[in-house]
């Protein structure tokens, strides 16, 4: 079967490699039918020095696919059903795997595409308990941004910051793949959404999913005209994913007791924090990395009610090397997904 191989940093080939056997007890055989990008696999691609692996390594952490057989006691899953599949192999066992905290997994064996081999190639087998069945009506392609980026975003502001009806939240990099989901799911709750942009040719795009404020960060200090507009008052929540460039704007960016929720750190990894700041303004912080399998599906719940995401590309698998250097210019504006 083919599988799309990294062989090198910024080398991926498609490869022939066998197929899997009939799945096991408690496994299903998934028949892959799309993949999205995300900037996982663009660390992947350039090689990062935190990434445990071997070469060659089959890429993909996020994917949808269609049940082609189930192995000896599978219950949930029958062959033609639409699913997806969670991105990291957890233990099923740990305290956290039984309270529904899957991305908390105190042995996870390595992040799909990125760690162990991944999801882009024609099938795969993988334990039914990873395996999250997609509502009537969805598509493949809709289903593949499911896993990480719609996920994450639900994570990030309805677990971690608690984003409630009314309140005004930062959206940075509005036209990105989470920056996309998170002003949607910001705006179907009445939040008022101010985001950023890096380029005025997303302004209108960003606005048609319900912005209500566009900064453009390379002509204004993001924090100052977010003070501005909110009239020195600051942001109920800011969702940051960008990084060094970033963060401690991000605070300035925040009301007293605020809440700062982060999951990336595109533009680097350290910063520093003024702790009197930090304190007296009673700021909180979040960490969020990833997303449960419950997330998930909520996701895929609000895909089913009419929240689709926005597609900026689709590839065919021998055009990825293009798309993750599309995604490496921050030219893109939604998310980039691969047909197989």
């Amino acid at each position: 079967m083919r599988a799309l191989t990294l062989v090198a940093d910024r080398q991926l080939v498609i490869a022939e490699i066998p197929a899997p056997p009939p799945p096991g007890a408690s496994e299903v055989q998934i028949g892959v039918k799309a993949v999205a990008l995300n900037h996982i696999d663009v660390w992947g691609y350039r090689g990062m020095a935190f990434a445990k692996r071997k070469l060659p390594l089959v890429v993909g952490a996020e994917a949808s696919g269609e049940i082609i057989a189930v192995g000896a006691g599978v219950t949930r899953f029958k062959p033609g059903q639409p699913v997806v599949m969670y991105g990291a192999l957890t233990c099923g066992n740990c305290r956290a795997c039984n309270e529904g905290r899957d991305n908390l997994c105190e042995n996870v064996a390595g992040i799909m595409g990125f760690h162990v081999d991944g999801f882009a190639r024609e099938f795969i087998n993988l334990a039914e308990r990873l395996v999250i069945p997609v509502p009537e009506g969805v598509s493949d392609r809709d289903a593949a941004c499911a896993p990480i980026a719609f996920s994450t975003v639900q994570h990030m502001l309805f677990d971690n910051a608690k984003l409630q009806s009314g309140e005004t939240v930062l959206v940075h990099a509005g036209g990105s793949g989470i920056g996309t989901v998170a002003i949607m799911m910001a705006k179907a709750i009445g939040c008022t959404v101010i985001t950023t942009v890096g380029d005025d040719s997303k302004i209108d795009g960003v606005k048609r999913l319900g912005a209500d404020h566009v900064i453009n960060y390379r002509k204004d200090r993001f924090e100052h005209e977010t003070r501005r507009i909110t009239k020195k008052k600051g942001v109920d929540v800011v969702f940051e994913h960008v990084g060094a460039d970033t963060f401690n704007g991000s605070l300035l960016s925040l009301k007293r007791g605020g809440r700062l929720v982060t999951c990336g750190s595109t533009s680097g990894p350290t910063t520093t924090l003024n702790l009197m700041q930090l304190f007296q303004q009673q700021y909180r912080i979040f960490g969020s990395f990833g997303a449960t399998m419950r997330n998930i599906a909520e996701s895929l719940d609000k895909m089913a009610g009419g929240m689709h995401p926005i597609i900026d590309t689709e590839v065919p698998i021998e055009d990825v090397a293009t798309a993750l250097k599309r995604m490496e210019s921050r030219q893109v504006f939604g998310k980039i997904v691969v047909g197989f």
